[in-house]
C-alpha cells in the first residue's frame, strides 16, 4: 500500500478536522491537544508552531520530541486495520493519533485514553 499521499498531508488540515469531530461530541480542542502532546512529546507551544508551519505528517512525527512509551498500549481497529498490526512505523503513529481522537469523540475518560 502506498501511503505517500497520507504522509504528505498537512498536519494542520487534519488537526482542524480532529477539533471539529470532538466539538460535535461536546469535547474540546484542549482534549485533542492533551492527547497529541501525550503521544508525541510536543508541548502546547511547539505543537502550535507545527500547526502554523503547516508541516506534513512525515515532518510532524520526525520532529516529535518523544513518542510516548505507552503508545504501544493503543490497540483496536481504525479505518478497518488493527493498529497493532500496521507495519509501517509512520502510518502506525498516525493511526495511534486517529484512535486517540476517536476515543475522545466517543466520550471515553481522559485517564483511560492516556493509558494510565
Amino acid at each position: 500500500m502506498n501511503n505517500t499521499r497520507i504522509f504528505k498531508m498537512s498536519f494542520a488540515s487534519v488537526y482542524r478536522l480532529y477539533i471539529l469531530k470532538v466539538e460535535k461530541k461536546n469535547r474540546t480542542k484542549a482534549d485533542v491537544d492533551t492527547v497529541i502532546c501525550w503521544l508525541t512529546g510536543y508541548d502546547e507551544q511547539s505543537l502550535q508552531k507545527q500547526i502554523e508551519d503547516k508541516v506534513d505528517f512525515e515532518v510532524f512525527f520526525a520532529q516529535a520530541p518523544l513518542l510516548n512509551p505507552n503508545a504501544r498500549k493503543i490497540t483496536g481497529l481504525i479505518c478497518g486495520y488493527r493498529i497493532e498490526n500496521i507495519e509501517d512505523p509512520l502510518m502506525q503513529k498516525i493511526r495511534y493519533m486517529d484512535k486517540l481522537v476517536d476515543e475522545i469523540a466517543k466520550g471515553r475518560a481522559m485517564e483511560k485514553i492516556l493509558r494510565k
